[in-house]
């Protein structure tokens, strides 16, 4: 006699493979909430433990101890390392800049987007710095990991050895780092946005030299923007000037620092700088405005990340407009998915930007459009 002549109900049989993970996709909840009602938690709302119940009857889902297990486990947090800056100001900044707090401004932005991805699936944040100049700052974050379900790095944090050895332990993503086989790197377009900013500045405006003033020597972000920089001024021709001399180490002390001593030396200033990030660009138009050089008509200066102040400055900022937020977000997204089981399908996930033109290139701020449509690498 079949199933069908005895008119048997249609049971789905619990398929091994699934995991609770497979419930909070089905249900549209979070994993933090599929461990707690798999748990018997009472904190669940109602309506939130009927979804994953129902879920769980959908899919024949059975809990088996090695899941219950894993649910159990699971910590609902999520840490957060970043670089504390430490900026070398001398006598000459200190009335100008306090770049110990002012440098963290991209961070804080970029934490933002983490956290209110996190907030969405019921995971907290564990905040974390690791001083510049720490010679061995591995333990630190592997005691962080035995606190986490997974872990996301700002650049130069760990060596990507460092990084290695720890995604063995722990789902890893960095931010704006150097991308591994075992972790996943989220980051801006540097190579399109830096390469569209000098091409504006020496192809549309006609200016005959260019000067790269750089971040940190180690910052992934910082050598693909210089070189971006470089390609572009040997296309063109034109006179390009980096190295030592010219590093503004991401702060706005650091660029004006750059600018006194090449004045004091005598020295003359290329007619462009680009500038690493946006900080260190304010440090660099202070600095000539100071020394009574006229932006644009004398230098033109530009930036990069487009954070907030970029646009109220005088002159405003030329610069290349990252989607600061959105990064964090994604970090947060994509470590979520490794921490759910799943295989990331990229090693290095790249976000468009887009060169903003105002006042400090040369351009009519009322009438300078967006240079270059958002494209991804």
């Amino acid at each position: 006699m079949t199933d069908e002549e005895i008119h048997l109900p249609h049971v789905r049989k619990p398929v091994p493979s699934l995991t609770i993970y497979d419930v909070a996709r089905t249900a549209g909840v979070s994993i933090a909430s599929v461990s707690r009602v798999l748990n018997g938690h009472s904190t669940p709302r109602p309506e939130t433990r009927d979804r994953v119940l129902r879920a769980v009857q959908e899919l024949g889902f059975v809990p088996d101890g090695a899941a219950r297990a894993l649910s159990s486990r699971l910590k609902e947090v999520v840490s957060v390392v970043f670089r504390r800056p430490r900026a070398e100001t001398q006598a000459a900044d200190a009335e100008e800049f306090d770049d110990e707090a002012d440098s963290l401004f991209f961070m804080d932005v970029l934490n933002r987007g983490i956290e209110v991805a996190a907030q969405l699936e019921g995971f907290d944040l564990l905040l974390s710095s690791v001083d510049v100049h720490e010679h061995s700052p591995g333990g630190k974050v592997a005691k962080l990991a035995g606190k986490s379900d997974g872990i996301i790095l700002h650049d130069r944090v760990l060596t990507p050895n460092g990084v290695i050895r720890l995604a063995d332990r722990i789902p890893v993503v960095t931010l704006a780092g150097t991308p591994t086989r075992a972790s996943v790197n989220i980051v801006g377009d540097n190579v399109a946005g830096m390469r569209d900013l000098a091409k504006h500045v020496l192809g549309d405006h006609g200016y005959d030299s260019i000067a790269y003033l750089s971040g940190h020597g180690d910052s992934p972000d910082n050598l693909i923007r210089g070189k971006a920089v470089r390609e572009v001024a040997e296309e063109f021709g034109l006179p390009f000037e980096d190295g030592p001399n010219w590093s503004g180490e991401y702060s706005a002390a650091g660029g004006a620092r750059v600018i006194r001593r090449l004045i004091e030396e005598g020295r003359p200033i290329p007619r462009v700088i680009c500038c690493a990030n946006d900080q260190s660009a304010l440090g660099v138009i202070n600095e000539l405005h100071r020394r009574g050089y006229r932006v644009p008509d004398d230098v033109a200066v530009t930036g990069f990340d487009d954070i907030s102040v970029a646009r109220h400055v005088s002159p405003s900022l030329t610069t290349v407009r990252q989607p600061i937020e959105r990064l964090g977000a994604l970090a947060f997204e994509t470590l979520y998915t490794m921490i759910s089981g799943e295989r990331p399908a990229e090693r290095q996930i790249v976000l468009p930007v887009q060169v903003v033109q105002r006042s400090s290139c040369g351009c009519r701020p009322e009438t300078a459009p967006a240079v270059g449509a958002p494209s991804v690498r």
